[in-house]
């Protein structure tokens, strides 16, 4: 089935792991070379209304998507890293 972003943007993110909701898809990182999506980027909440900044950022790497239902997304990854980074701020990576 094919989608577009539009379409991923609506479905929440859930971890099959540990039954944990990620959150909604916010932005894509895609490889130019091969036009193929590398992995989805989930921004962090909002800390007291967005005054205090946000939480650390969700990658998910699209090896790790197990299926892509009507309503979610299911993921099986990690959670537990720390370890990667976006644009110099801090972020969690479920690239494992």
């Amino acid at each position: 089935m094919v989608y577009s972003f539009n379409d991923l943007k609506c479905k929440e993110i859930i971890n099959v792991k540990n039954g944990a909701r990620l959150g909604y898809p916010d932005d894509i990182e895609f490889d130019s070379c091969t036009a193929k999506i590398c992995r989805i980027i989930v921004y962090g909440r909002a800390k007291f209304f967005g005054l205090f900044g946000r939480e650390d950022d969700f990658f998910i790497k699209w090896c790790n998507i197990e299926v892509i239902g009507e309503d979610t997304i299911l993921v099986s990854c990690d959670c537990s890293s720390n370890s990667t980074s976006r644009r110099g701020k801090g972020g969690r990576s479920l690239l494992k």
